[in-house]
């Protein structure tokens, strides 16, 4: 039940975001009633769980972890952009062994989809005894460096002992 509300809640507070609307009390009702229909939806079809909504993570340690990933976002954006406008495109492909130091699966997969967000590098495959080890491909050494760096790594964990 805890994830079903959390779900909603979350829909809901996203529907506020997204569409604005905050004084007219009819288009709320819909906005509620849509993200109630499909957490309901969502709770018939049996997939409303840890995962889909991740009630243990908690707000507060995630609200320092998504700023900072997505401001990594923009910095690789810009490097991946000098890399394509260059006269010789200075690629430097490589592929890379990155350890997964999570405790949760859920944290180790946030790290794979974190690494995949940041523009020029792909988590092509998890492995190892439990699913430690993240092979990446890189469009540059650069690159492939944050990733080695474990900056990723240690901020997820950092989050994952404050609220996984």
């Amino acid at each position: 039940m805890k994830y079903s509300l959390t779900l909603g809640v979350a829909l809901f507070a996203n529907w506020l975001l997204w569409s604005g609307h905050f004084d007219n009390p009819f288009l709320i009702g819909l906005g509620l009633a849509s993200c109630a229909f499909s957490v309901w939806l969502g709770r018939r079809m049996q997939i409303v769980d840890e995962e889909g909504a991740p009630v243990q993570m908690g707000t507060l340690p995630f609200t320092h972890f998504a700023p900072w990933l997505a401001l990594e976002i923009v910095r690789s954006n810009v490097a991946v952009t000098k890399i394509i406008l260059a006269r010789k495109m200075p690629l430097q492909r490589t592929m890379i062994e990155v350890s997964a130091n999570q405790k949760s699966a859920l944290g180790r997969v946030m790290l794979a989809n974190s690494i995949t967000l940041t523009p020029g590098t792909v988590a092509v495959n998890m492995h190892g005894e439990r699913g430690d080890q993240i092979t990446v491909h890189a469009l540059s050494f650069e690159g492939a460096e944050d990733d080695l760096s474990g900056e990723i790594d240690r901020r997820i964990c950092r989050l994952e002992s404050k609220g996984l």
